[in-house]
C-alpha cells in the first residue's frame, strides 16, 4: 500500500512539473542570444567604429528586441558552423546562408530577406568563358561545404560530368576572390552581394556568367529544438520590413558598392599613393581637431578635388576641400587655395553640418545626411526631409532622404520648398562616392596598421586573413 501510495505521489509531482522551456524561453531566460557568423564584409568584422556588417547589425536588433545581450561567434570554417547550428550549440546562424535542399534537411531556415546569385569570377586579362565547359581543366576553387560546391556537384551529376573542382576548407569567398586577382587560381564561385562588395578591392574581377537563378538567403535555426525561436524571428522580419529597418540597412551595408568604375577604382588607388602622403598629416591633424575620422575628411577632399590643391570649379569653389567664397569667410578664411587653411575649414564646415542634424537621426544616417548639405546646402537638405515628411517617409533616415533629394530638381516638388530648386541627384551620387572612397581608405590603412610588405601596398593586393579578426567569440551588450 505504501508502495503504492509513493508512486501515485510521484505521478502527481511528474504531472504538476512545468514543461521544459522553450528555446525562446532559454534565450530570454539566460538573457543572451548566441549567434554564428563569419568575417566577411557582408557579414561581421571589426570596423573603425567596433563590430560592423549587415548580419551583425540585423542579429543584434534581434537580441535588442527580445531584450538580451548578443554574444556573436565566429567558427573556424562553413562546415564547422553549420554542424555547430545542427547540434544545438549556438541558437542560430546569422551568416549570408544560401537556402539549399541538402541544407534543409540538416537545418530549419527562417523568412529569406535577400536575393544572391552564385556567379563565376574571372580575372579581366584572360578569356572569358562563356559555360562551364570553358572552365573544364582549369583550376576551379571553391569553398568546403558552401552551396556553391553543392551546386558544382549536382551540374556534375546531371550536365558536366567531367567537371572538376577543388573545395578549401580554409578560405572564404572572399580570400578565394583575392586569389582569382592574384592569378593563383583561374576561377571561383561567389555570391553576387559579396562580389559586389569586393570588386572595389580588386578591380580587374569580372563576372563571367551566372549559375542558375537568384537563391533566398535566410537565417538558419536547429531542427533538433522546438520552432520557438524562429517563429521569432519570422516575426522580427516581419517587423523590420514593414517599419523599413531592412531597407534602411541593406543601403548602409550595400548601398554605396557601385558607386566607382574599373577607372575609377585604379586612378584613385594611384592617387593615395601619390597624392595623399603630402596631405595626409593635415587631415589625421584636423581629425583630432574635430572628432572626424581623418579618412572621411580624405575622402571628401578627393570626392571635391582629387588632393589638387589648386582645383577650381565652373561655380567658383576652390581649394582642396572646394570652399565656396562664403563658407571661407564664415570660417574666417582668407587664402582657399592654401591646404592648410582649406583641410582645417572643410573639417570644421562639417563638423557644424553634423552638429546641426537633429540629435534623433542616428549615426551613420547623420554623417551621410551632413555630407549631403556639404554638397548641396543645409536648406536643401532640410527642404528634401520636408518632402519625407510630406510623402509618409522617416526624415532620420538617410535611405528615405536620398530618394527625395531628386525631386528637389522637380518644379511640382521644388514650389512646395522653402529653398526652392536644387540639382538633388548631385548630393546622392556625392555621398555615394565619399562612401566608396572611404572604404577603400579605411581597407588600405588597416594593411598599413598591420605593417603588411611594400610590395603588398604597392600591388593594392590585401590578403584575406589581414582584413579578418580571429576566429572566436566577441561581446557586444545591448
Amino acid at each position: 500500500m505504501r508502495r503504492l501510495l509513493a508512486i501515485a505521489a510521484g505521478a502527481l509531482l511528474v504531472a504538476c512539473d512545468p514543461p521544459p522551456a522553450t528555446h525562446l524561453e532559454q534565450v530570454k531566460a539566460r538573457g543572451e542570444l548566441v549567434v554564428a557568423t563569419r568575417n566577411a564584409g557582408t557579414t561581421y568584422f571589426e570596423g573603425p567604429e567596433g563590430p560592423m556588417g549587415f548580419e551583425y547589425d540585423l542579429a543584434r536588433a534581434f537580441a535588442e528586441q527580445l531584450g538580451v545581450r548578443l554574444r556573436i561567434v565566429v567558427p573556424g570554417s562553413l562546415d564547422r558552423m553549420l554542424d555547430m547550428v545542427a547540434r544545438g550549440e549556438v541558437d542560430l546562424a546569422a551568416a549570408g546562408l544560401t537556402v539549399t535542399e541538402a541544407r534543409k534537411r540538416r537545418l530549419r531556415f527562417g523568412p529569406p530577406y535577400l536575393q544572391v546569385t552564385q556567379q563565376l569570377i574571372y580575372r579581366e586579362g584572360r578569356p572569358r568563358p562563356r559555360g562551364l565547359l570553358d572552365v573544364v581543366g582549369a583550376r576551379l576553387e571553391v569553398v568546403a561545404g558552401s552551396s556553391h560546391a553543392e551546386r558544382l556537384r549536382a551540374l556534375k551529376r546531371t550536365e558536366y560530368p567531367e567537371l572538376e573542382w577543388v573545395e578549401n576548407p580554409d578560405a572564404d569567398s572572399e580570400e578565394l576572390l583575392e586569389k582569382v586577382w592574384e592569378g593563383r587560381i583561374d576561377y571561383t564561385i561567389a555570391d553576387s552581394n559579396e562580389f559586389a562588395l569586393n570588386r572595389r578591392y580588386y578591380p580587374e574581377l569580372r563576372v563571367a556568367f551566372d549559375l542558375g537563378e537568384p537563391e533566398p538567403v535566410a537565417w538558419a535555426f536547429p531542427r533538433r529544438r522546438d520552432p520557438s525561436l524562429q517563429e521569432a524571428a519570422a516575426a522580427f522580419f516581419t517587423r523590420i520590413r514593414a517599419d523599413g529597418t531592412l531597407a534602411q540597412l541593406e543601403d548602409r551595408h550595400f548601398g554605396h558598392v557601385n558607386g566607382l568604375d574599373y577607372v575609377g577604382t585604379r586612378t584613385y588607388l594611384r592617387h593615395v599613393r601619390t597624392r595623399l602622403p603630402r596631405y595626409r598629416g593635415l587631415y589625421e591633424e584636423a581629425a583630432r581637431r574635430t572628432g572626424i575620422d581623418w579618412r572621411l575628411l580624405a575622402a571628401i577632399g578627393y570626392q571635391e578635388s582629387h588632393w589638387n590643391p589648386r582645383a577650381r570649379s565652373p561655380t567658383g569653389v576652390r581649394g582642396l576641400m572646394m570652399l565656396t567664397l562664403a563658407t571661407a569667410r564664415q570660417l574666417g578664411i582668407r587664402n582657399r587655395l592654401d591646404p592648410r587653411s582649406s583641410v582645417m575649414g572643410g573639417a570644421r564646415y562639417l563638423r557644424q553640418l553634423i552638429d546641426r542634424i537633429p540629435k534623433e537621426v542616428p549615426y551613420p544616417d547623420r554623417v551621410w545626411m551632413a555630407l549631403a548639405a556639404y554638397n548641396v546646402g543645409f536648406g536643401h537638405l532640410e527642404d528634401a526631409r520636408m518632402l519625407v515628411r510630406l510623402r509618409g517617409g522617416n526624415p532620420d533616415r538617410w535611405i528615405d532622404v536620398r530618394g527625395a533629394l531628386p525631386l528637389l530638381s522637380q518644379r511640382k516638388w521644388y514650389r512646395r520648398t522653402k529653398h526652392g530648386y536644387a540639382r538633388g541627384r548631385e548630393p546622392v551620387r556625392y555621398v555615394e562616392n565619399i562612401r566608396a572612397y572611404y572604404d577603400l581608405l579605411v581597407w588600405i590603412t588597416e594593411r598599413e596598421r598591420l605593417r603588411l610588405p611594400e610590395s603588398v601596398v604597392e600591388t593594392g593586393s590585401l590578403p584575406e586573413a589581414a582584413r579578418k579578426e580571429p576566429a572566436g567569440t566577441t561581446d557586444a551588450t545591448l
